[in-house]
């Protein structure tokens, strides 16, 4: 089969299996949100990651990423995540919050360094146009020795508010769990998602141990998800908390209140509204999210 993703798949699915159900809410129905466990600050539980659909800093990619930034802000969420080597997203997004006044203060800016390097933090903060980000992470830790002694001292001198490290390989799940153990930092970024369940068992018991927050990259599974489901329609019991095939995917891992909040990428507006969908309704409860797992693993 050819390799789509969310785009194709929302093309060539009828458009009865695409359309987002929405939940009757009462008026400003609370959205999930989420405690960061060392400081207790709310966080919306559903972000916008950057990765791939905004590395190019052209017009298209500037309006559309405003586009969808605008989407994510009029749906309660805040948190954008971006890193140095997301080609040019760090200077789309930066674009982005200085075309409007007070949009800076809106978001909650995540980004990522690939080393502890001054003239790296220096450049990243120049391309967001911010004099400071709420969370640095040092990106791919694939040494269980690695000291974050240096994030540590920006997040003193005011560079940063909160720190963090990422990984999204499974083979560098030693380096993570090492470091988080003996350095503690604030977030944990890590591939989770309903079909790739790893995480779960060894990165998440110990990010509850030490009060790191959660993010989760790829929950989508890289496209996977939405390739198996194509043609599908969401089974019935399961239509009372998703009224999408997103929503189904995100509310898995939202449904792990050790998760702090999921990151899926989009480039398209409709898309991100449709996953902050994942912030309205229930949750699965445990039962429910065996189930969803029984489901996915059969396909």
């Amino acid at each position: 089969m050819a390799c789509i993703g969310r785009r194709e798949f929302s093309a060539l699915a009828g458009a009865q299996l695409l359309a987002p159900r929405v939940f009757a809410q009462p008026a400003r129905a609370p959205l999930v949100t989420r405690a960061i466990p060392g400081t207790g600050e709310r966080l919306p539980a559903v972000g916008l990651g950057m990765a791939v659909v905004f590395d190019r800093d052209d017009e298209p990619t500037r309006r559309s990423a405003a586009q969808v930034v605008q989407a994510l802000l009029e749906g309660g969420g805040r948190l954008v995540d971006t890193a140095s080597s997301y080609g040019e997203a760090e200077s789309v997004l930066g674009s982005v919050m200085a075309a409007a006044a007070g949009m800076r203060d809106k978001i909650f800016v995540a980004t990522k360094v690939e080393a502890l390097d001054a003239a790296e933090l220096k450049r990243s903060l120049a391309r967001l146009r911010t004099a400071n980000v709420d969370l640095l992470q040092l990106h791919n830790v694939r040494d269980p020795r690695q000291s974050l002694a240096r994030l540590q001292a920006w997040k003193t001198e005011g560079a940063c508010r909160y720190v963090g490290i990422t990984s999204t390989s499974k083979r560098d799940f030693a380096a993570i769990e090492g470091v988080l153990e003996h350095e503690k930092p604030d977030f944990v970024q890590i591939d989770y998602s309903l079909d790739d369940r790893a995480a779960q068992e060894r990165i998440l018991p110990l990010a509850a141990e030490v009060r790191a927050g959660v993010l989760t990259a790829l929950p989508f599974g890289r496209g996977r998800l939405f390739r198996a489901v194509r043609g599908k329609e969401i089974p019935d019991w399961a239509k009372d908390f998703a009224g999408s095939w997103a929503q189904f995917f995100l509310k898995y891992l939202l449904g792990d209140e050790r998760v702090t909040a999921v990151i899926p990428g989009t480039s398209n507006p409709a898309h991100m509204a449709d996953n902050l969908g994942a912030m309205l309704g229930r949750l699965p409860d445990p039962e429910e999210r065996k189930r969803m797992v029984t489901f996915v693993d059969s396909l």
